[in-house]
């Protein structure tokens, strides 16, 4: 009998939570691989991910019963990260890697079948939950640059099992990945870009310095859209804990780019045809909505009365409280979603009620409905 541990985590909103992941091998008439521990089919499916991986680097499975739990049991596990865990952990019950030393570690990440380690999401929770437990984080190389910003944490990223194990014999040295900047002024949109419009200018400068909400009415083309689209510009820069908390949400979400991190304030548009679950969170597990997207920034709705009311009436919650709960029959999920929100609308269908020459033959009912 033969085993070994190593830690991963479990995401309940922006909280990363400790999991233990324990492999055991007993002999057995009969070959058995299972996985135990409340995992949805992306955790059971990783069984085949890792003995391809494992095969690719020239290692086979022994014949035994092996049993691997992720604990704790009742902790829902959901997505791919868990497939490089298991691995390592079946290297350590293996002899192939020294079991007592995985215990140091907290390890995420996505097996190819040909063992290259694939980019996951919510790798910058991870970290500062690793570096918080005094653990060294194992990642994929796509993902060091993110986990770098937690700051005197120990990385390793590597590119595929391979150079994962060769740098743990100490074979081979993994590069400690470094922390990259967004550049912030690239691509900002500025109030100068305006002509005109005045007033309209006056009362977006007014809605930037009281953080107001807004909203604009007026007939197609008269710039609704481009001035919402400055109030970013407007804004002063996020602070360095407000740019880690927006960027932990889009680490979840798997829209840090590339590691970045920019105290520029986001600016989140979606269609009026968004669900619900699109707006405020939700789907199969539990991902953050546009509203916690737009965290610390704009949130702008073109085309306001073409949202579906109940989409509308969701916003509520989260406009008072600042934050968003996507509540489900097992857990409680809570996402920050402190926005600033901008809508705009045509004052009637046609769009244009004050004017004689093109509105429609309906005017003036339309404008009432």
């Amino acid at each position: 009998m033969s085993a070994a541990h190593i830690y991963t985590v479990a995401f309940a909103g922006i909280e990363a939570r400790h999991v233990d992941v324990q492999v055991h091998m007993a002999p057995a008439g009969q070959a058995a691989f299972h996985v135990v521990g409340l995992g949805d089919k992306a955790v059971t499916e990783s069984r085949e991910r890792v003995r391809a991986a494992l095969s690719a680097v020239g290692l086979a499975l022994p014949h035994k019963r092996i049993t691997v739990n992720l604990a704790p049991a009742d902790l829902p596990k959901e997505g791919s990260h868990y497939d490089l865990p298991i691995a390592l952990g079946l290297l350590g019950a293996m002899g192939v890697l020294p079991s007592t030393e995985m215990g140091r570690y907290t390890a995420m990440g996505e097996m190819a079948l040909d063992g290259a380690i694939a980019a996951v999401a919510g790798v910058l929770p991870a970290a500062i939950s690793a570096l918080e437990a005094d653990r060294a984080l194992i990642c994929p190389a796509a993902c060091g640059a993110e986990a770098a910003w937690a700051k005197g944490l120990q990385i390793l990223a590597a590119p595929n099992l391979i150079a994962l194990i060769n740098h743990l014999k100490g074979v081979q040295v993994l590069p400690q990945p470094v922390a990259r900047a967004a550049r912030d002024e690239e691509g900002l949109a500025n109030l100068a870009d305006v002509k005109g419009q005045a007033i309209a200018k006056r009362a977006l400068e007014i809605a930037a310095a009281g953080g107001h909400n807004m909203l604009m009415v007026g007939p197609p083309g008269a710039g609704k859209s481009m001035l919402a689209q400055r109030l970013p510009g407007l804004l002063p820069p996020m602070t360095p804990r407000e740019a880690l908390d927006l960027s932990m949400i889009q680490s979840l979400a798997g829209e840090l780019r590339n590691g970045e991190i920019g105290r520029r304030r986001p600016f989140r548009a979606p269609h009026h045809s968004a669900s619900m679950a699109a707006m405020v969170g939700g789907g199969i597990r539990a991902r953050p909505g546009e509203i916690s997207l737009a965290h610390l920034g704009v949130l702008f709705l073109d085309e306001l009365p073409e949202f579906q009311r109940p989409v509308l009436e969701s916003l509520r919650q989260p406009l008072e409280t600042g934050e968003t709960l996507v509540a489900r029959a097992n857990a409680h999920v809570r996402y920050p979603a402190r926005v600033q929100l901008v809508a705009a609308m045509n004052p009637c269908r046609c769009g244009y009620l004050s004017d004689p020459e093109r509105a429609c033959a309906r005017v003036p009912k339309c404008g009432a409905e």
